[in-house]
C-alpha cells in the first residue's frame, strides 16, 4: 500500500544494530512513502515513543543490551496500543509467536520479501491512526458537559439546537417539537425538562399512538371509582401527575378528534376535571408535544384542529434529521458503541472507523435511533446490518442527499476536528490538513466555522 506526501504518514521507526539492515529496511519503507527514523538500540527507540506517536516500530529481536522482547514490555508501559513488528530469525519464531501473545502486532521472519515488510507496516501503521483516532472521539466525548453532553454533534444544526433547547428552557412556554421518526423528540422534551426550572418537578411523557382509544382519556385526566364499568378505585391521570413540572405527548398527531377538544381545553384553563367528577383541579406544568408530520397542513386538511395546533406551537423547535448532520456520525457511533459496550459488559470493538464510509453513504431513514441499532449490533459483533435505504417518513419532502452536499459536509467535519485536535491553532490546523492558510480561511468562511465555537 503506497502512501502520498499529502497523506502525511506518521514515521515508522525502525531498530536494528546492524547498519546495512537498517538501511535496506529503511529503503523498502520509504519507497512506500512512509517517514523513517532509524535506532542502532531499544534504549535510544523509547525516547522516541509517546501515548501521541503516530507511527508503527519494526524491531529486531537479538541485539546487544536490551532485545526486542525487552523493548516490547518497556514500550507496551507507555502505550500498549503501540503497534511492533518483531523481526525474527527462523529458530526464534516460537518466541516470536509467544511475544504475538503478550501484545506484539505482527512478527517477519528472516530473510523477508520487501512487500511483506511493506503490507505489515501498512497495516500496523493504520491500526495505530484508527487507535488514535479512537481516543480523540473519546476525548471529544467525554469534553462535553451539560446539554453537549446529552445532544451529541458539532455539526451548525446541532449547535443551533442546543441553543435553542438553552434558550426555551428557561421560560414555561408550552412546546411544539418537530422531526422525523428516530430523531430523538423525547430526548430533546428531557432536556427541556432537565435544563429548566421545571426540573424538580415529574417529567411525564405519554405515547399518544400507544394508548388505546377507549382509555386514553382516563389515562390524561384520570377518573373517579364508579366512572365506568371496571373502576373501582380513583387513578391519577397524567396531567395530574405532571403538575409541578413537564407533559410530554409523543406522536400528538395521532390523538382521536373528540378528545382534541377536551386537550385544547385542559392547555387553556390549566385545569382539569377527572372522568366521573365535577370538581376543577387547577395544574401547574409545562406541556411539550411532539409530531414527526406537518401539523399546520394536517390542520388545514381536517386531520387535525387548528386552534389546538395554535395553542400547543406556542414554541416550536425543530430537529435536524440524521442526513442533514453527517458529520456527526462518528462521533455519535463512539458514544452508542461505548454505551452498548457497558450494557453487555464486552469490550469496545476495535477499527470501529472502517465502517465509517458505509455509515456516512447511508441516508438513514430511522435516524439517531437506526445508528444506535447498528452500534449496538456492531458491539455484539454481527456487523451493522443496514437496511436498504427506503422511503422516508417526514413532514418535508426530503430527497436522498446529493453528492455535493455529502462532500462538502465531510470536509466541514474534517476540517472542525482538526480544528479542535489543534485547540484553534489556524496555523497548525492548515499545516495538518495540507492546504494554504487562504484556502483554509476561504473553506472556513463557506461552512460557518468559526475557531471560537469550537474551544470550550
Amino acid at each position: 500500500m503506497s502512501k502520498s506526501e499529502d497523506d502525511n504518514p506518521g514515521p515508522i521507526l525502525v531498530i536494528d544494530d546492524e547498519r546495512h539492515v537498517r538501511m535496506a529496511t529503511k529503503q523498502s519503507i520509504e519507497l512506500a512513502g512512509f517517514k523513517v527514523i532509524c535506532m542502532d538500540s531499544a534504549e535510544s527507540a523509547l525516547r522516541e515513543l509517546s501515548r501521541t506517536w503516530t507511527g508503527a516500530v519494526v524491531s529486531d529481536i537479538k541485539m546487544p543490551g536490551m532485545d526486542g522482547l525487552s523493548f516490547l514490555k518497556r514500550a507496551q508501559g507507555i502505550d500498549p496500543d503501540i503497534p511492533i513488528v518483531l523481526v525474527t530469525g527462523h529458530g526464534d519464531i516460537p518466541m516470536a509467536v509467544g511475544a504475538m501473545r503478550d501484545g506484539a502486532y505482527d512478527f517477519i521472519e528472516k530473510p523477508y520479501d520487501s512487500d511483506l515488510l511493506v503490507d505489515v507496516v501498512s497495516r500496523a501503521y493504520e491500526k495505530r491512526r484508527l487507535v488514535l483516532e479512537n481516543r480523540e472521539l473519546r476525548q471529544e466525548l467525554d469534553a462535553h458537559k451539560g446539554l453537549a453532553s446529552r445532544l451529541i454533534g458539532r455539526s451548525p444544526a446541532m449547535v443551533q439546537l442546543r441553543q435553542a433547547v438553552d434558550t426555551i428552557a428557561q421560560v414555561s412556554a408550552d412546546v411544539l417539537i418537530l422531526g422525523e421518526t428516530g430523531t430523538g423528540k423525547e430526548l430533546v422534551a428531557r432536556c427541556l425538562h432537565e435544563f429548566g426550572d421545571r426540573s424538580s418537578g415529574n417529567f411525564v411523557a405519554i405515547n399518544c399512538s400507544a394508548v388505546p382509544e377507549n382509555i386514553i382519556e382516563s389515562e390524561l385526566f384520570g377518573h373517579e371509582p364508579g366512572a365506568f364499568t371496571g373502576a373501582t378505585s380513583r387513578r391519577i391521570g397524567k396531567f395530574e401527575h405532571a403538575s409541578g413540572g413537564t407533559l410530554f405527548l409523543d406522536e400528538v398527531e395521532s390523538m382521536p378528534q373528540d378528545l382534541q377538544v377536551k386537550l385544547l381545553r385542559v392547555i387553556q384553563e390549566r385545569s382539569l376535571e377527572r372522568v366521573g367528577s365535577n370538581k376543577t383541579l387547577p395544574l401547574d406544568l409545562r406541556v411539550i408535544a411532539a409530531t414527526k408530520i406537518d401539523l399546520r397542513k394536517a390542520s388545514t386538511e381536517g386531520i387535525f384542529r387548528e386552534d389546538l395546533y395554535y395553542r400547543l406551537n406556542v414554541v416550536n423547535c425543530s430537529i435536524p434529521a440524521l442526513r442533514e448532520r453527517i458529520e456527526d456520525i462518528p462521533l455519535l457511533f463512539q458514544h452508542f458503541v461505548t454505551q452498548s459496550s457497558r450494557r453487555y459488559r464486552r469490550s469496545p470493538p476495535a477499527g470501529f472507523q472502517e465502517v465509517f464510509s458505509t455509515l456516512l453513504d447511508h441516508s438513514w431513514p430511522g435516524n439517531v435511533r437506526e445508528l444506535q441499532n447498528a452500534a449496538e449490533r456492531f458491539t455484539l459483533g454481527l456487523g451493522i446490518g443496514l437496511e436498504p435505504d427506503g422511503q422516508v417518513e417526514s413532514y418535508v419532502s426530503v430527497a436522498r442527499v446529493p453528492l455535493s452536499e455529502q462532500i462538502d459536509a465531510f470536509e466541514s467535519s474534517l476540517i472542525r476536528r482538526e480544528l479542535i485536535k489543534q485547540r484553534g491553532n489556524v496555523t497548525a490546523t492548515y499545516e495538518a490538513l495540507g492546504v494554504p492558510r487562504k484556502t483554509l480561511y476561504d473553506k472556513m468562511k463557506r461552512h460557518g466555522i468559526r475557531r471560537d465555537d469550537l474551544i470550550d
